[in-house]
Order: C-alpha cells, then sequence, then structure tokens
C-alpha cells in the first residue's frame, strides 16, 4: 500500500494550487489573454506597431503565469491517478517513482510561489549587473572579480545566458568592473536584491605575512530595457571616447580604436563596452546600457523611491555593507538586511545564492503586508 506521508503530501500541493489560482488571479487572466489572443488574430492587429508590441509583450507575461500553474495541475493529476493504482495493486518501485515526482512537483511549487513575489513592474526583464570593486586595492580588485564569478554561476544554474558587456581588469589581480547581461526569465527580479555593498573578509593570498583583509565591492541591478521604451536621447548630450581594448581579444581587438565609452553629460552617467570587435557594434551596445540606465532613473523618480535606491548606495567601505563573507577565522555569508546565515560560503561562491534572494523578497512581501 502507497505510503500515507506522500498521499498526505500531494494533498497539501493540491491544497496550496487551489490558494495559488486564487492569489493568481488565473480565471481573469485567461480571461484577458483569450481576449487579447482574439486581437491578435485580426488581420489588422500589425497596422499599430507600437500598439501590437504591447499585447506580445502582455501576452508573454499573462502565459508565463498561466502555463506553470496549468503544469503543476497535470502533474497532480497524474501523481493523484498513480497513487489511486498503487492502493490497489501495491508496487515498491511505483511507490518510489512517485514519491520523487511529488517531491518535484513540491519544488516546482515552492519555485512558483516564490514568482508570486516578483510582481514589480519590470521584474520579468533581463538584467544588467554592474560590479566595482571599493576600498582594498588588489584585494578588493580580486574579490570584484570572484563575485563576477558568483554571478555568472548562479545564472549558469538557472539556465540564464551571461554576456559581458565591458571588462576594466586590474593591475596585478582580479577586475577593477565588470558589466554583465544575465538573460532569462525574472532575471532582473530575482537579482534585484543583489544591488549594494558586498563585503569580504579573509587572509589575503596577496599579503607575504598572511593577515587578515577586509575588501569591498559594489553590486547594481538595472532592468534590460526593451526598443519599445522611448528614452529621448539627444546626440549633443553625448561625449563619446573612442581607444584601445585592453585584455584578452586578438590582434584586432587590441591594435584598433574599437573600445566606446559614452558620457551622458545631464546626468554624468559614463558607459563603456570593448567586447566586440567593431566600434560601431560597440557604440550600438553602450548604447543600449545608457538606455537601460536612463529609464531606472526614471522609474526611480516616478515611483518615488530615489531615497530608497540612494541608501543603499553608500561608500563602498565599512559600515555601509547589505552582505558579509567571511573566510577566516571561520567560514559565514551573513546577510545583513534579512540577518540569514549560512556557513558553507564556499558553496554561496559557487553561485548558491538563491536563499538570500528568497529570504529578501518574502521579507518585502511581509513588510508589505504589514
Amino acid at each position: 500500500m502507497a505510503d500515507s506521508s506522500i498521499a498526505q503530501s500531494l494533498a497539501h500541493d493540491e491544497a496550496r494550487l487551489v490558494e495559488l489560482r486564487r492569489y493568481l488571479d488565473l480565471d481573469r487572466k485567461r480571461e484577458r489573454l483569450s481576449a487579447l489572443e482574439a486581437d491578435m488574430s485580426d488581420a489588422s492587429f500589425w497596422n499599430a506597431q507600437e500598439r501590437a508590441r504591447e499585447v506580445v509583450q502582455e501576452v508573454k507575461v499573462l502565459k508565463n503565469w498561466i502555463e506553470p500553474w496549468d503544469k503543476l495541475q497535470a502533474r497532480v493529476a497524474s501523481a493523484k491517478e498513480l497513487l489511486e493504482l498503487l492502493a490497489m495493486e501495491p508496487d515498491e518501485s511505483m511507490e518510489a517513482d512517485v514519491a520523487a515526482e511529488v517531491a518535484a512537483v513540491r519544488e516546482a511549487m515552492d519555485a512558483l510561489e516564490l514568482r508570486t513575489l516578483l510582481q514589480g513592474k519590470d521584474d520579468f526583464r533581463d538584467a544588467q549587473v554592474e560590479i566595482s570593486a571599493g576600498a582594498g586595492g588588489t584585494e578588493a580588485q580580486d574579490w570584484a572579480q570572484m563575485l563576477m564569478r558568483m554571478y555568472t554561476r548562479w545564472a549558469e544554474r538557472k539556465g540564464f545566458s551571461v554576456d559581458i558587456i565591458d571588462l576594466s581588469e586590474g593591475e596585478e589581480a582580479g577586475i577593477k568592473g565588470a558589466v554583465l547581461e544575465i538573460k532569462g526569465e525574472y532575471a532582473y527580479g530575482f537579482l534585484r536584491p543583489e544591488s549594494g555593498v558586498h563585503r569580504l573578509v579573509r587572509i589575503s593570498p596577496f599579503d607575504s605575512q598572511a593577515r587578515r583583509h577586509t575588501s569591498f565591492a559594489s553590486v547594481f541591478i538595472y532592468p534590460v530595457v526593451n526598443e519599445e521604451i522611448n528614452i529621448d536621447i539627444r546626440e549633443e548630450d553625448l561625449r563619446i571616447d573612442v581607444y584601445r581594448a585592453s585584455g584578452a581579444g586578438g590582434q584586432h581587438v587590441n591594435k584598433t580604436s574599437s573600445a566606446v565609452r559614452i558620457t551622458h553629460l545631464p546626468t554624468g552617467i559614463v558607459v563603456a563596452s570593448q567586447s566586440e570587435r567593431s566600434q560601431f557594434k560597440n557604440k550600438a551596445t553602450c548604447m543600449k546600457q545608457l538606455k537601460n540606465k536612463l529609464y531606472q532613473r526614471e522609474i526611480e523618480k516616478q515611483a518615488a523611491v530615489k531615497a530608497a535606491m540612494d541608501a543603499n548606495k553608500m561608500d563602498v567601505s565599512f559600515g555601509s555593507q547589505i552582505r558579509s563573507y567571511v573566510f577566516q577565522p571561520y567560514t559565514m555569508v551573513n546577510d545583513h538586511r534579512t540577518e540569514l546565515k549560512v556557513t558553507d560560503v564556499h558553496k554561496v561562491m559557487d553561485g548558491a545564492i538563491d536563499p538570500f534572494i528568497e529570504a529578501f523578497l518574502k521579507q518585502g512581501a511581509s513588510g508589505a503586508a504589514a
């Protein structure tokens, strides 16, 4: 006879599905999706390009909620049928398979529930990750490179893609800074909590006396803005500099002035790209970065949260960190906003940052509810 704990777990998951359906207002979403798909089937739909793009984006967002729920419901129904068969004809092998499927359903439902916390206007977008070394010299530059690897590994774990848009190498080791573009479903929503100062404590491999050092690096996250968003950038507001790319990249990259740096004079925002061989392509990448940053700036104004954002953008030094990563004399990663502590610092540095992201999002949801 099937283990009753499996049946209880499945019943609990079924109840969670019902609650999720209510919370997500899926019936209304289905009605809206049907109406939009009817609009898209009209022969004149693409005549109004801007409106068409808005509809296509809304359809995508609606399906991103409806389809995962439908798949979960189908898996729960299938598992229930298998449990009924087991009740009539006990089979240890099948029972193990059902238990594994119920565990997988639980994991998928946890992921969908976590996504319900990502209801921000831009949470569905790809993310631009800007990393800068702070106080600490070579040690801080090495720390910035470690953080770049951590976010790259996190993205790989999620099945997201990572493009290095800009990279400034350190004199002795590490990097002075980098800009990554992480592409994946809700990448910006998940990475939003990572904005702030990250602090490292360890015995420095660059110190001949093996002393313990404290280093800092800042991480800021921006949404990657789609082309349909209109950000007015005037040519006269831009200062464009070209220079030779640094680091690895081949003979052509290093011997021609293909790298581009653009300064937006009204705001002082500076963006750079040296990832492409073509100066034209690097300029296009810079303009995309600038558009992302200007859009984020405008969103902050409209949402009246600039003060809160500025509170995070403190000096990259003592007392300003959102999270500390301690390698010696003990190992601990401590998020100072949620007080979540993880002892396996090496696992975290290998990209296992989801517990910190989840804790921050849940804390925000609890605060909003209160």
